[in-house]
Parts: C-alpha cells; structure tokens; sequence
C-alpha cells in the first residue's frame, strides 16, 4: 500500500510538468483552434536556457527559471507573429503544416548549434539544486520533486488569476468565443493571440527548466515526446479546456508512473497513446468537454 501512495506521489510530480505543458496546447486551440506543434520545442528550448543560465552564467534555479521564461515568451510571440499570423485566414491544414515545418526547424536549429548529445542539466562542479531526501513515514520526496510540484501548482493558480482576473484574460475569453465581436468592442485582437502564445510559451519553458532538474538530461530532440504526451493530456481533460488540461496532465502522469510501477516501463507511452484512442472512441470532447451540437 504504501509503495503505491509513494507512485501517486510521483506521478503527480510528472503530472504537474505535463499540465504545465499542455496548457498553452489547449490556449492556443482555444483562441485561434491550432493545435501547435512546435509547443514541444519551445518547451526544449526552455530546458537549454535552463541549462545555460546555471553552468555558463551560474544563476539562482529560480532566476533561471525566471529568465527561461522570459526568453520562450519571446520566442513563442516570434514564431506567431512570423509563421502563424501570415495564415490565420487559410485553411486549417496550412496552419498545422506549418507548426509541424516549425517543430522541425527549431530541432535543427538546436541540433547544428549545440549539437545532438545528451547533456547532464547540472553540473557536478556546480550543483544549482542539491538533493535533499525527506520521509514521510514510509514515503521518500526529495526537495526537487517538492520544488516542481509548488513551482507547477503555483504557476497553474498564477494562469488562471490572470485569465478569470485580468482584463486580458478577459479579452482572451473574449476572443476565444468570438474573435470578430471582439474586435468590434475594441480588443485588439493581435495582442491578445500574442500574449497567449507567450503566456503558454512561457509556462513550457518552466516546465523545460524543471523537466532538465528531475531527469538531469536534456538533448535537442527531448520536446518531441512530452510534446506529444501534453497533447493527449489537452485532449483528455478537453481541449481548449485550461482546468481540462491540467487535470488531464496529471491523469497522464498518474497512469506512466503506475504503469511502470506495475513492470511494464517498456509500455508506458503506449498507454498514454491508448488513453487517447479510448478518450476519442468515448468522449471525444474530453472528460471536462461538452458535445455541442452546431446549426447548419
């Protein structure tokens, strides 16, 4: 019993960088319904600054974490402003080609630049986070997995603030029911997509950073699966859905832990891709998605 409380403990440390992850997948979709491929990367790119900011510039974890997310906003309103807006008229295919020509290009921007080998996150003549056990009875947590658990949820309580309190959370609300009523009560509706792709972007460069702390290996293709897995996480608690996401970003981090915990590690990815082939057969919207039914 106890070794299973010690799982969920653990899954839902994964699951709050997966939450994190999928939530700017389900902004996004919900503001100009694109599903953004090239999410996974920026999360990756977050991860090197990360890097970068502790074993070259030797920061603080949480200047660097701050800094990280700086540059991704930055990064995320430079990839809508020049791949994204140019087809926000065209055809939906176009946009997800392009995301997808996207993902691949900041991959091989990373890969010639710094080349394909995994490196270690910290660097062992500079320890940025020492690890610390802590036991709670028969359960073992150390302060980096406490630190991404508090970082995760905080962040998570920091988005929605903004989105319920703010009058660009507002506005975004605003656009994501209806872009063009929107422009005609004076939103502008350009700064609004722009700051939802830096506030997601933002929050994949947290979840990057504290990805590179937990597993200490960070490589220039390491978006591409978590990506995929954020994904499937938007889509089961419903995409476009910011409390789906993060729940579904837990439920996806619960069922790889205690998949693994019950011997079958090798199979971990498939079911997650399994959860989302049962989720679309089931309840295509989601579990906190409701099926509307549009007029013709």
């Amino acid at each position: 019993m106890m070794d299973w409380l010690q799982q969920l403990v653990n899954g839902l440390i994964l699951g709050g960088i997966y939450a994190l992850l999928s939530l700017g997948y389900t902004m996004v979709y919900g503001i100009i319904k694109l599903i953004n491929f090239a999410h996974g990367d920026i999360f990756m790119v977050g991860a090197f600054l990360g890097y970068f900011f502790v074993n070259h510039l030797h920061l603080n974890i949480f200047v660097a974490l701050i800094l990280s997310m700086v540059f991704t906003a930055i990064l995320g309103v430079i990839i809508e402003f020049f791949a994204y807006r140019p087809l926000r008229k065209s055809t939906r295919i176009a946009a997800l080609i392009t995301a997808i020509g996207v993902s691949f290009l900041v991959e091989n921007v990373m890969i010639y630049f710094l080349g394909s080998n995994n490196r270690g996150f910290q660097d062992l003549s500079n320890p940025v986070f020492k690890e610390v056990n802590y036991e709670f009875g028969s359960i073992q947590v150390s302060n980096i997995q406490l630190l991404i658990l508090f970082v995760s949820i905080f962040l998570m309580l920091a988005l929605q603030f903004i989105i319920k309190k703010t009058k660009m959370g507002k506005a975004m609300r605003a656009v994501s029911v209806d872009s063009d009523a929107a422009q005609l009560m004076g939103i502008n509706v350009n700064h609004t997509i722009s700051f939802t792709f830096a506030l997601g972007s933002a929050l994949a460069g947290a979840a990057g950073v504290l990805i590179g702390l937990y597993y200490n290996s960070i490589d220039p293709l390491m978006g591409v699966t978590p990506g995929l897995k954020a994904f499937v996480a938007a889509v089961l608690g419903g995409v476009g859905i910011i409390p789906g996401a993060a729940l579904g970003g837990f439920v996806i981090g619960l069922l790889e832990t205690f998949t693994s915990a019950i011997g079958f590690s090798s199979f971990r990815d498939a079911a997650v891709y399994g959860i989302l082939i049962i989720i679309l057969l089931i309840r295509p919207a989601g579990i906190l998605g409701k099926n509307l039914k549009e007029k013709v």
